[in-house]
C-alpha cells in the first residue's frame, strides 16, 4: 500500500511513493505540464502533473480544480532546490474529494478588512498560517517552560465578582441575580494558588473592555500569569527574561519556514535570547525621554510613542522598574525607601512593540493592603477571600503576565496585534 504522509515530512520520503490529502491553493499550467501548489495544514509545496505520465482523465482533472478544492494527491516526492521548502511532489493520480468554486480570496491583493471578514477562510493561506505555527510553538514552549521548573498550573475562573485593577475596562454581564465580570487576569487567583503550591502559572482568556483602536490592543486575548511563592522582585525578573529568552529560541528552533515565510529576520531575533536584559528605573526612563524631546513629567503612565523611542535605545527588551505608585493597581509592594514607588516592572519589547509583560511583588501586609483597597474605591468585601491570603500565613511572593498575543506580534514582526490571534476581537469586530 501506499504510505500517507503529511506534507511536513516530506524530507524523510525522498524517491518514495506517497499519498497526501491535500487543498489547491493555485495552479499553472503549458498545457502539457501542470503546477499545483498544494497544502494541507502542515506546510505548503508544489504537485507537478506531466500530461504524458497520467491518464487522460487525471490531467483532465487537474484543469478543471479550483482554488480550495480538495483531493487526495498520490506521487513520488523529489528533493527541489529552487523552492524554500525543499520538496515536491511527482503526481501519478488525483482523486477529488470535494469541489469548491469562486473561492473569495484569490491570489490577487486584498484589503485587511476584507481578509478579516474571511478570517474562517484566510487561515488558509501561508502568511496567517506561519503566524499560527510560531503561536502554536509559543504556547508548546510555555508549558515545557514551567514544567521543568515545577510549575503546577492552576485555572483562573473567567466569571468574577471583583476586578484587580478596577472595573471600569471590564465587561458586566448577571449572575443570578448579582454582577458579575470577565475576567481582566487570572494574577488575585495565582496569588492563592501560589500559597498552596509554591509556584504556579495559569494560561487562558482575559478581557478588557478598552475602547482602543491602537495596533497594541484587542478585546479579548490570552495571558501566561506565573505566580511564585518566597519570592522576591529581582528573583522574578531572572525568571522573566529566561522564558522570553526561551520562547524565541525555541521559535528560532522550530518555526524555520514559517519565519522564512514571514521575512522575519533570524539574527535579530538570536539577539534577544542573550541575557540578561538592561534594568533601567521609571526615574531614568523619564529622564531619557526629557532629553529625547518628550515633553513629559514624573508621574505619568507611558503610551507607545514613550516605550518605543526607550526600547530604541537598547538592542535587546529592557526591563523598566518601579512605577509611580498612583498609576499602578492596589496590590503591588510598596518601596521600602520610597512613598511614590511601587516595587515592580514592565518589560519593553525592541523594534517598537512595546510592553510584553508587566509585573510585581505582590503587597503582603494585611492592614495596608486593606487600605489600599479602600483606597481604590473597592468593597473590601469582595476581597474577604483575597485578604486571608495575608491573614494565614502571608509570605513575600511575586509574579507577571505575559500577553501572548504581543508576543507573538514582536516575533512575528507584525504590524498589528489582530494577526496574531485566529478570531480576533476588536472595537468594531466580532465576526466571523
Amino acid at each position: 500500500m501506499v504510505q500517507q504522509i503529511s506534507i511536513i515530512d516530506a524530507k524523510a520520503h525522498v524517491n518514495e511513493q506517497v499519498k497526501i490529502g491535500v487543498w489547491l491553493t493555485d495552479k499553472r499550467s503549458s498545457g502539457k505540464i501542470a503546477f499545483l501548489q498544494l497544502r494541507d495544514g502542515t506546510a505548503f509545496f508544489q504537485g507537478v502533473l506531466v500530461k504524458s505520465n497520467v491518464a487522460p482523465e487525471v490531467f483532465q482533472l487537474a484543469k478543471e480544480l479550483h482554488q480550495e478544492a480538495s483531493f487526495w494527491v498520490y506521487g513520488e516526492i523529489h528533493a527541489d532546490t529552487r523552492s524554500k521548502f525543499g520538496y515536491e511532489i511527482e503526481i501519478s493520480n488525483l482523486k477529488l474529494v470535494g469541489k469548491s468554486e469562486d473561492y473569495p480570496i484569490t491570489p490577487k491583493e486584498h484589503g485587511i478588512d476584507f481578509l478579516m471578514d474571511e478570517r474562517h477562510l484566510w487561515l488558509r493561506h501561508k502568511r496567517p498560517h506561519a503566524i499560527m505555527e510560531v503561536r502554536n510553538e509559543i504556547i508548546r514552549a510555555t508549558y515545557q517552560f514551567f514544567n521543568e521548573r515545577e510549575f503546577t498550573k492552576i485555572d483562573a475562573p473567567i466569571l468574577t465578582g471583583s476586578a484587580p485593577e478596577g472595573t471600569t475596562e471590564l465587561f458586566h454581564t448577571e449572575y443570578f441575580g448579582r454582577d458579575a465580570y470577565l475576567s481582566q487576569s487570572g494574577q488575585l487567583y495565582e496569588e492563592a494558588g501560589a500559597l498552596a503550591f509554591g509556584k504556579v502559572f495559569s494560561f487562558g482568556p482575559t478581557f478588557r473592555a478598552e475602547e482602543s483602536k491602537t495596533r497594541r490592543h484587542l478585546i479579548e486575548f490570552w495571558m501566561i500569569e506565573p505566580e511564585m511563592a518566597y519570592m522576591h522582585q529581582e528573583e522574578s525578573l531572572q525568571i522573566q527574561e529566561e522564558y522570553v529568552a526561551f520562547l524565541v529560541q525555541n521559535v528560532l528552533d522550530h518555526c524555520d519556514y514559517a519565519l522564512d515565510i514571514l521575512g522575519r529576520d533570524k539574527a535579530v531575533l538570536a539577539k534577544y535570547t542573550k541575557l540578561p536584559y538592561q534594568r533601567i528605573s521609571y526615574d531614568q526612563a523619564i529622564e531619557m525621554l526629557q532629553k529625547g524631546g518628550f515633553d513629559v513629567k514624573w508621574g505619568v503612565d507611558f503610551g507607545s510613542p514613550e516605550e518605543t523611542y526607550l526600547a530604541d535605545q537598547f538592542d535587546q527588551p529592557v526591563f523598566v522598574l518601579n512605577y509611580p505608585k498612583a498609576i499602578k493597581p492596589f496590590y503591588m509592594l510598596p518601596h521600602p525607601t520610597r512613598e511614590d514607588v511601587v516595587i515592580c516592572a514592565d518589560l519593553l519589547a525592541p523594534e517598537g512593540y512595546g510592553e510584553i509583560i508587566g509585573g510585581s511583588e505582590r503587597a503582603t501586609d494585611y492592614d495596608y493592603l486593606l487600605a489600599q483597597i479602600k483606597q481604590a474605591g473597592l468593597d473590601p468585601a469582595e476581597y474577604e477571600w483575597y485578604l486571608d491570603l495575608r491573614r494565614y500565613g502571608s509570605v513575600p511572593h511575586s509574579g507577571f503576565g505575559l500577553g501572548l498575543e504581543r508576543a507573538i506580534t514582536w516575533i512575528c514582526g507584525l504590524e498589528h496585534v489582530r494577526e496574531a490571534i485566529p478570531f480576533p476581537r476588536l472595537l468594531n469586530r466580532i465576526y466571523p
